[in-house]
């Protein structure tokens, strides 16, 4: 029998172990690793933070690359692999050169017309001014016209300007890095993954594997079925602008479109400008209707065409997709807001491989590749 100092610390051990494994300690430890797990994901996103000047065109440059792989893959099987990137990165271009053109025309050809519509709509609304209940005087509007004058030869203006020239080195950085990554991941980025696997041992690779998988196709599937939803938001507002009579219907569907890539509030937000520019040039009455056509068309495409092409891609509930937006925009501004979605559909479909609960079926590429 062991004296009872010798059998002091086993007593011990054994109520620690009673403490760390009831109900209070097991929460007690999961929450301990919650935090450190929440503290390392926010030193992360801090560090990332700092250096966005290389991160934003890095993970542009992989969502794009994603869209566009599958066109690349296809040429790979009549060209050599570089020549297949050079085609579709030059293509691209080549597609974004033909609209810039055909905006430059669209404007350049109803610009005086939209100079004369302009001055017509604004003294139809100084028109609809004059008759409201509630008058500025004229001492109002010259303080507000002094106040903006003095903003605008402030030494705070200058600072502004001077930041706004640091933020445009900046951008032009940024799209230098943007197109050289592209063109890289489009030329190389099956042999980059293979070297990024090559690092992770073997009885790991296969989750690894699915989970780029995963996320290649969810970035890819999100660009696309975000540019036939924009497609059909810009194509349905533009003809309606077009039938009103609204100027530079061309321009402003291009801006639809673009906007559509902001979810829930980009293509809104471009249908009120629409509407703001129909005011101005035609008139309240061809501006309500053209915000009905605006307003028709966004609940056509979110309750009929969003479920259907975004439903799979995405698999996030509405109220997800919100809070994700505005943690974006909070962290990232509107580059932010453009990738918080995709990225936590990404992670959503990362979490379902490695909890066992991915029911999508393994593609044949793949299958050889884990095996």
């Amino acid at each position: 029998m062991r004296p009872p100092s010798e059998n002091a610390p086993e007593a011990n051990r054994g109520r620690l172990g009673m403490l760390l494994t009831d109900a209070l300690g097991t929460a007690g430890l999961r929450s301990v690793q919650v935090i450190a797990v929440l503290a390392l994901v926010a030193v992360g996103i801090w560090a990332l933070l700092q250096v966005t000047v290389v991160v934003l065109p890095v993970l542009i440059a992989l969502i794009l690359s994603s869209a566009m792989w599958p066109l690349v893959r296809r040429l790979r099987r009549v060209v050599p692999a570089i020549l297949a990137a050079w085609v579709v990165f030059l293509g691209t271009f080549v597609v974004l050169g033909g609209v810039i053109a055909a905006l430059y025309f669209a404007v350049r050809a109803q610009w005086s017309s939209l100079v004369d519509q302009a001055a017509t709509g604004v003294r139809q609304l100084q028109d609809v001014y004059t008759n409201l209940p509630v008058q500025f005087s004229q001492q109002d509007i010259d303080g507000a016209v002094q106040g903006v004058t003095d903003f605008f030869t402030s030494a705070q203006f200058g600072a502004s300007a001077l930041t706004g020239l640091s933020a445009a080195g900046n951008f032009f950085t940024g799209l230098a890095l943007l197109l050289v990554v592209l063109f890289f991941f489009l030329k190389d980025g099956d042999r980059i993954w293979d070297f990024v696997l090559s690092w992770v041992k073997p009885a790991r690779q296969p989750k690894w594997r699915q989970s780029g998988t995963r996320a290649v196709d969810t970035f890819g599937g999100y660009i696309r079925g975000t540019a036939i939803i924009a497609a059909v938001d810009a194509v349905g507002i533009g003809l309606a602008l077009w039938v009103l009579g609204v100027p530079l219907a061309l321009p402003l569907a291009v801006i639809v479109f673009i906007g559509a890539f902001v979810p829930l509030v980009g293509a809104t937000a471009a249908g009120v400008l629409a509407t703001l520019v129909a005011l101005v040039a035609n008139g309240p009455l061809v501006a309500l209707g053209a915000l009905a056509a605006v307003i028709i068309v966004n609940q056509l495409e979110g309750d009929f065409l969003q479920p259907v092409v975004m439903g799979q891609t995405l698999s996030l509930h509405p109220l997800v997709i919100l809070i994700a937006l505005a943690v974006g925009t909070v962290l990232g501004g509107l580059a932010g807001a453009v990738l918080s979605v995709p990225l936590t559909a990404v992670a959503w479909k990362v979490i379902k491989v490695w909890t066992g609960r991915d029911e999508q079926p393994t593609s044949p590429e793949e299958t050889g590749r884990a095996a």
